[in-house]
């Protein structure tokens, strides 16, 4: 199985928007860090999870030609607002694309991308079609488990696919998940920042001391803010807990 990290940035992306706060970005390519998503290819899938606002950019530079299958962590716009692009997949793939998610990100979604999904749908936007997921579930050669946590206020879905876990937007996670995950070859995390603690995600710190807690062999970190550099961060985390950046590609 091959992942590839489409976006590793923060929900307003690296440098933001109006290019505030460059000055602390160092010129190493590594930082500059569009929104999170991930590409996963095996010999009988290709998977996304999330399709954030530079979705389109993203499977021109990775070259992604197929997607059977989007998997959405929750309803936020820096995780969805990419789904209409999921389109021109679907003129190439002549069919709708199957879309799993949690029962309140759908719902979510169904409301707010009305004009995809009401009763009106426009003429040539995204097909999707949509499923809520709550339990592992087969896919092709993919064996599918949801991995529900807390990102402050609202639940967020992360996914188990085979021996890799991607949990993006974290602060807690239940018992519950960590036995989910524990045997996992890879594990992705979020971690915002290096201090201080923020009330809706993990800082660096808490999310080493979780992959500490797991003993995952390896995992990889992504939803990093400007102020975390790409270079110095990784010579003060260990070995087994590295930053992700956009672009890179890892092999299970």
């Amino acid at each position: 199985m091959k992942c590839t990290f489409l976006g590793t940035g923060t929900s307003m992306g690296v440098p933001v928007a109006g290019g505030f706060g460059s000055e602390h970005i160092k010129g190493d390519p590594r930082n500059q860090r569009t929104r999170c998503s991930v590409w996963i290819q095996t010999n009988e899938s290709s998977v996304v999870v999330d399709t954030g606002p530079e979705f389109r950019i993203q499977t021109i530079r990775s070259g992604i030609k197929r997607i059977d299958l989007v998997l959405i962590t929750h309803e936020h716009m820096d995780h969805v607002a990419g789904l209409d692009d999921l389109r021109a997949f679907n003129y190439a793939q002549q069919g709708p694309i199957p879309l799993y998610t949690s029962k309140e990100a759908l719902e979510s979604i169904q409301t707010r991308f009305d004009y995809m999904f009401g009763k009106n749908k426009y003429p040539g936007s995204t097909s999707v079609n949509l499923s809520s997921i709550d339990s592992e579930t087969k896919f092709r050669d993919l064996n599918i488990t949801p991995l529900p946590y807390n990102h402050g206020k609202i639940q967020v879905q992360g996914y188990r696919i085979n021996d890799f876990s991607y949990m993006t937007d974290v602060k807690a996670i239940p018992e519950s998940t960590k036995e989910l995950v524990k045997g996992s070859k890879v594990m992705v995390l979020s971690g915002l920042r290096w201090n201080p603690e923020h009330p809706t995600h993990l800082t660096i710190p808490e999310a080493v001391k979780i992959a500490d807690e797991l003993e995952i062999p390896q995992t990889y970190l992504i939803h990093m803010n400007g102020y975390v550099d790409h270079e110095e961060s990784n010579k003060k985390l260990p070995n087994h807990v590295q930053l992700a950046f956009d672009q890179m590609e890892i092999t299970i």
